[in-house]
């Protein structure tokens, strides 16, 4: 491993946008970064369709392509990948001390990637039914709605992602959404309008799923809120799309968070703690783009490239 003493130089984790663009910069100022992938490796954007919005693809790139073109690229210079996940950290002193499994590692500066989860709708069989007709990646189990009816539950950007998608494969796709308007934005909102196979039911909420592990979904029940009156729909299959929460459980008793669980930055990207940095959706509750998140990635490094320098390393 590219380290002096066991120790790392810089300890990068999660392998989205923020963490393969930091991988990057750290990478090219040969501060010989450690990236360890995480849960899912390449992040969100492997789950989603065409991206229209990173710079640089005049006709927009495939998610999954973009995350393999930007690990190549942190390869290329240099990055050290490891596949897994780290299940404690030790952040009060540096060197800074990450298990990974039975593992340990320790690194001078730390660049925190993880990202944030898709959200459930807390229901009882949600976890039950999951595989089985409930689904978060419309791009990973659209194939298996051809010409039938999928339900998906949100009203931003997410949701009308999903819904759009799923066009390609479902006969029909109904948006279920507790508001009278969408939080999507402008242009998305605009597609989903004008795509006939997708209709909305306003005001309303999912209230149970209907369906067994042996046959799988076969339907939701439905509560028009301000009637309170309830009915159950056909479907095939319930795709939720209501937002993310950060992976941020591990440093939770070690680094500040704000009220929402994402992790505090200021001054740019630092953290807390002197060393440690974070970058992306897991600091950043208001734009979630890979575009921003990529940013924050290179931010971060270029921080811990120059915390490094003024420690002497």
């Amino acid at each position: 491993m590219p380290a002096t003493d066991n120790i790392h130089d810089t300890i990068i984790l999660g392998s989205g946008p923020a963490g393969l663009t930091a991988a990057i910069y750290a990478a090219r100022s040969s501060c010989c970064p450690l990236l360890i992938a995480g849960g899912q490796p390449g992040g969100q954007l492997t789950t989603t369709t065409k991206v229209d919005n990173f710079p640089g693809f005049a006709e927009g790139v495939d998610g999954p392509e973009l995350m393999q073109q930007m690990e190549d690229q942190a390869r290329r210079f240099g990055t050290e990948f490891v596949d897994g996940e780290v299940t404690r950290v030790e952040l009060g002193k540096a060197p800074f001390k990450l298990w990974l499994d039975e593992k340990l590692l320790q690194c001078r500066t730390l660049i925190i990637a993880t990202g944030a989860s898709p959200r459930m709708l807390g229901l009882p069989n949600e976890w039950e039914l999951y595989g089985r007709g409930v689904s978060v990646c419309a791009t990973c189990d659209g194939f298996f709605y051809r010409d039938k009816h999928v339900v998906v539950v949100g009203g931003g950007d997410t949701a009308m992602e999903e819904a759009s998608f799923l066009t390609r494969f479902a006969a029909k796709v109904t948006v279920v959404h507790r508001r009278d308007s969408l939080r999507a934005s402008a242009a998305l909102e605009q597609r989903v309008r004008e795509n006939e196979k997708i209709g909305f039911r306003w005001e309303t909420q999912v209230t149970a799923i209907l369906g067994d592990s042996a046959k799988g979904v076969h339907g939701v029940r439905l509560r028009h809120l301000p009637s309170g009156k309830e009915e159950d729909l056909t479907c095939d299959g319930l795709f939720i799309a209501i937002g993310h929460t950060p992976n941020t459980a591990l440093f939770k008793d070690q680094l500040e968070l704000d009220k929402d669980g994402y992790l505090a930055t200021r001054n740019g990207t630092e953290t807390s703690i002197a060393g440690v940095f974070a970058a992306g959706d897991v600091q950043d509750p208001h734009f979630r783009q890979a575009i921003t998140a990529a940013g924050t990635g290179c931010m971060a490094a270029l921080q811990a490239e120059r915390y490094l320098e003024s420690h002497g390393d």
